[in-house]
């Protein structure tokens, strides 16, 4: 009850409009100063949540992802995929799937795929006939693959919060689920191209389709040098973001993309972005400092193996409790929040901890797209230039195929774990 009357304070702050790091902060400031000289430790305990060497990945990705949108050099995965499936009934649409499930192997964020390529897709989109709401909707639900496909910036939150679990291996995990999801919205991309008549794009010669793989060719190395580096083992998981920042630099150079202007821009932007993560990342670790001391996660725990009984109800309240948090709290706080809450009974369950965070990272990022308060709705709508309440009916098909995804994920931990367990992460 009283982690449930925590979670109530928390949407009445955030309904008032209080920004969710302040929100969290001020509940983390009370569940302290229950406990006598608690709060002189406040200060430290943020410190140490944010000195962590698996976070420094953090800001490189996402300082990668702006070099790539910035210089330009999207415009030709967009021309790639258009060339190869731009043909086919509804073509655009299923090119918009493609570009994102290519396009998160850069960013690891829904938001900078919304925010950056859905911009220019969305516009295509609308140029050859398309409903702009639809064209919309097709790139905010496709943008979830961001941070399910690696590298996954919310994937590396979770591994940080729960410091037992390989990054490595998270984002191998993350492999077939992504690809599981990008397959039934292009499915439901398809259906629904047929059902309406969607136009239908000139076919590519095969000279064209060359010449786009060959400017696409820098773009699709990116994603292949970070997973391949990471797997044979030349760099860790968070080296990764360091040699993707290089070898985004290196071609924007090259390609005569890049300069002061937008390398100043680049660096802001992702400033501002990598402070306010690191922010709610404090501020949510001193919460979970604040429920351990007032052993609430160990009441939860308790609790939990009270009223639930096997591990296939467990996971129905956790999908069904966390596609609920999700829709009033973005991802990194939720996910910092549930986890320690969350994690310890998945344990007793004997859940491994590996497939247990993609169940996490999946509810959360498909809440992005969730009426009536998904980020990634706003951001659409704002984009798109479209007004929220038709995006609302627009997205419901997509966060109903992605919640059919996610169940096959949460009860068949196969598509979590084969990838891990064929590198020897387990047994």
């Amino acid at each position: 009850m009283v982690v449930l009357g925590i979670l109530v304070l928390l949407i009445l702050f955030m309904i008032i409009g209080m920004p969710v790091m302040q929100a969290i902060g001020l509940m983390s400031i009370a569940m302290l100063a229950t406990q006598p000289g608690q709060l002189m430790v406040a200060g430290f305990r943020m410190f140490t949540a944010l000195d962590n060497f698996i976070f420094l990945s953090i800001p490189l990705f996402i300082f990668a992802a702006e070099l790539m949108i910035q210089s330009g050099l999207m415009d030709a995965l967009v021309k790639f995929c258009k060339a190869m499936l731009g043909h086919i009934r509804g073509g655009l649409a299923l090119v918009n799937v493609m570009n994102s499930m290519i396009f998160s192997g850069v960013t690891g964020s829904a938001s900078a795929h919304t925010a950056g390529l859905g911009r220019m897709e969305i516009a295509i989109m609308a140029k050859a006939g398309y409903d702009r709401t639809y064209a919309t909707s097709v790139s905010v639900a496709s943008s979830i693959l961001g941070p399910i496909l690696p590298p996954s910036n919310i994937m590396i939150i979770y591994a940080g919060a729960t410091g037992a679990v390989s990054i490595t291996a998270l984002f191998m995990a993350g492999v077939l689920p992504g690809i599981l999801l990008g397959i039934t919205l292009l499915f439901l991309c398809f259906l629904i191209a047929v059902k309406n008549n969607h136009p239908v794009s000139t076919r590519a010669s095969w000279r064209e389709r060359y010449q786009a793989t060959i400017q696409v060719l820098p773009v699709l190395m990116m994603p292949a040098i970070i997973l391949g580096g990471i797997l044979s083992g030349v760099f860790t998981a968070t080296e990764s973001a360091a040699v993707a920042v290089s070898y985004a630099l290196i071609v924007a150079i090259a390609k005569r993309r890049l300069n002061v202007k937008i390398l100043y821009g680049c660096c802001l932007r992702a400033a501002k972005t990598s402070c306010s993560i690191m922010l709610i990342i404090a501020a949510a670790s001193l919460m979970g400092y604040g429920m351990t001391i007032l052993r609430l996660d160990q009441l939860t725990t308790e609790w939990a193996l009270q009223h639930i009984h096997n591990r296939f109800a467990f996971l129905l309240f956790v999908n069904i409790l966390l596609l609920l948090v999700g829709l009033i709290m973005d991802q990194a706080p939720a996910l910092l929040l549930m986890t320690p809450i969350l994690l310890p009974i998945a344990n007793q369950f004997e859940i491994n901890p590996i497939h247990f965070g993609l169940i996490v990272v999946f509810n959360l990022t498909i809440s992005l797209i969730t009426p009536p308060v998904g980020m990634q709705l706003f951001i659409g709508a704002n984009v798109g230039e479209v007004k929220l309440t038709s995006l609302y009916r627009a997205i419901l098909p997509f966060a109903a195929v992605s919640i059919v995804a996610l169940l096959i994920i949460t009860y068949f931990p196969w598509f979590s774990t084969f990838l891990p367990r064929l590198a020897g992460f387990l047994n």
